[in-house]
């Protein structure tokens, strides 16, 4: 079967691999759909923490059911995938929080993942189509890690809420602290997204620094009360440590987004602030659910998302190309 490999930053090359085959435990599905995640596009350049190569990217799958011992499923039949291999006996699966099992695996990280025509996954991870397309099903996993993170920080209606970083996972979360009915300012220089953010998500408020202060305009949104919710989402280590001053006395600060380098925060302004700051790993099954019956009633539309479709023979091309102009906010791949 065809399979796309990174082999080395910076190098993607077709090859011919032989197709998995059925063994207890997992279930064999095939590839209808990859979203590309920031995952892929920083390990394809080199900054993906938590990664080897040679490697298979991709871990946002739309596919169809082939044949393995997932009970309940048919052939032919639409499902999604959670990505992340757990062990089950770890003190992080113990408390039910799979998405930080100490031994994770994720596929397209860890382990090779679905940018290829068959892949073998763990059965228990496969998830129901619940009626959606498989454009829908590639984005239930970043929708989710969206999810996830809003999740943790525990948000109230009518609090003011900021998320940095207007890319697919930081758009995810708005959509859902939107849904909280708190209220959000979307930051990023991305005019493009921003624009996004108004006339699909309304969002708010939006904070270009380009072309405003940020201290200035949250203080004026918020009666200088500043957000008491934070979300990082760019993965930016500049952003990530500005961030800790748009924080108000006691609020919640989430980093979804993930970078190498070491957080730097001054310490008598986060203590005074009693700030609690928390980071957002992947997703667990039940956010996921929440997901589809999130799309299944229209509370979220995928498709919204979805600005680039490429075929499978031009992903690679896509990679040195047009995920480098900052035009894209999610490009599926057709199998």
């Amino acid at each position: 079967m065809r399979s796309l490999i990174c082999l080395e930053p910076q190098v993607l090359a077709y090859q011919t691999i032989a197709p998995p085959v059925p063994v207890g435990g997992r279930t064999i599905v095939k590839i209808r759909r990859i979203g590309v995640c920031g995952t892929d596009i920083h390990a394809f350049g080199g900054t993906q923490p938590y990664f080897t190569y040679p490697r298979i990217l991709g871990h946002e799958l739309g596919c169809e059911f082939v044949e393995g011992d997932a009970e309940g499923f048919e052939p032919g039949e639409a499902v999604s995938v959670i990505p992340y291999e757990h062990c089950g006996i770890c003190v992080a699966c113990r408390q039910g929080k799979t998405n930080c099992c100490q031994h994770l695996k994720v596929i397209g990280v860890h382990a090779d993942g679905g940018m290829v025509e068959y892949l073998s996954v763990p059965s228990q991870n496969l998830l129901k189509g619940g009626g959606l397309d498989f454009n829908d099903l590639a984005l239930v996993e970043p929708l989710s890690v969206s999810a996830h993170g809003v999740r943790r920080a525990n948000i109230q209606a009518g609090e003011w809420v900021l998320v940095m970083g207007a890319g697919p996972i930081g758009l995810g979360a708005i959509a859902f602290a939107k849904a909280t009915g708190a209220k959000v300012a979307a930051l990023d220089t991305n005019a493009l997204r921003l624009d996004f953010c108004k006339t699909k998500l309304g969002v708010d408020a939006t904070l270009n620094p380009k072309e405003t202060d940020p201290m200035e305009a949250l203080r004026d949104l918020t009666n200088g009360d500043m957000p008491t919710v934070v979300i990082d989402a760019t993965g930016n280590l500049n952003a990530i440590n500005t961030g800790f001053q748009y924080m108000a006395h006691a609020a919640r600060y989430v980093l979804i987004g993930l970078q190498r380098g070491a957080i730097s925060v001054v310490h008598p302004e986060f203590h005074k602030r009693e700030g609690t700051l928390m980071s957002s790993r992947n997703a667990t099954r039940a956010d996921f659910e929440y997901v589809i019956e999130c799309i299944q009633k229209g509370a979220i539309v995928p498709s919204w998302f979805v600005t680039h479709r490429l075929s499978f023979d031009d992903a690679k091309e896509a990679f040195s190309t047009l995920f480098q102009t900052g035009e894209v906010i999610k490009a599926l791949i057709e199998m």
